[in-house]
C-alpha cells in the first residue's frame, strides 16, 4: 500500500504533488521546506525564493537557485519586489529586471537573474511571497504565472491552518513565531 502511495505521488504534476504535501504540513518549517523543494519545478524556473513578512520587512527564509541569492537577508517592504507583491496584494511579472522600476538594480547586479515572477502568499492579507527567477529574459506565459499563484495560494492556506493552532505565546505548532501580520520560520 505504501508503494502505491509513492507511485501515485510520482505520477502527479509538480503542482498537485506540492499541494498535497502542503495540505499535510504540520508547521511553518515544513511549509517552507515544501515550497523550497517543489516551487522551482512548478514554475520551470532557474531559482525560487520563499519570503515571509516580518512587520515592515521581507525575510528571505529559503531559496533553491543555481547561485546564492538572498537567503537569510531582510529588506524593507517598500524596497523590494517581494514587498511590492505583499503590499499590492498582486503578482509582479517582470520579463526584464533591468527595465522595471520596482526592481532595486543593485540587488541583482551580481546575479545571473534576468526575469522574475513574484506571487503573494496568503491573500487577502499576504503573509509573504513566492518568487521565481530565470537567467534569461523571459516573456512569461499566463500558465506559468498561474501555477506560481496557485502554489502561493495553497501555501497561504497551509500557513493560515498552522496559525489556527497558535498558542498564547505566539508559537505556531512549535514552528516559527507569529509577529503581528508577519511570520518567521527557521528554514
Amino acid at each position: 500500500m505504501a508503494g502505491e502511495a509513492t507511485i501515485g505521488l510520482e505520477s502527479q504534476t509538480p503542482l498537485t504533488r506540492a499541494a498535497k504535501r502542503l495540505a499535510s504540513a504540520q508547521g511553518m518549517d515544513e511549509i517552507v521546506a515544501v515550497l523550497r523543494s517543489e516551487a522551482r519545478q512548478v514554475a520551470g524556473s532557474d531559482g525560487i525564493a520563499v519570503i515571509l513578512r516580518e512587520g515592515d520587512l521581507c525575510h528571505y527564509v529559503a531559496e533553491d537557485a543555481i547561485e546564492p541569492l538572498w537567503k537569510g537577508r531582510r529588506f524593507p517592504l517598500d524596497q523590494c519586489v517581494s514587498g511590492w507583491a505583499i503590499l499590492h496584494r498582486a503578482s509582479a511579472v517582470i520579463p526584464d529586471l533591468e527595465a522595471d522600476l520596482r526592481v532595486p538594480r543593485e540587488a541583482y547586479t551580481n546575479t545571473s537573474m534576468r526575469s522574475l515572477a513574484m506571487a503573494p502568499i496568503g491573500l487577502p492579507e499576504p503573509l509573504g511571497a513566492l518568487g521565481a527567477y530565470w537567467c534569461a529574459y523571459m516573456d512569461l506565459d499566463d500558465a506559468t504565472i498561474r501555477r506560481l499563484e496557485i502554489l502561493a495560494e495553497v501555501a497561504g492556506a497551509a500557513m493560515r491552518r498552522i496559525l489556527g493552532t497558535v498558542d498564547r505565546d505566539g508559537e505556531a505548532a512549535g514552528q516559527g513565531r507569529v509577529t503581528g501580520p508577519a511570520l518567521t520560520a527557521d528554514a
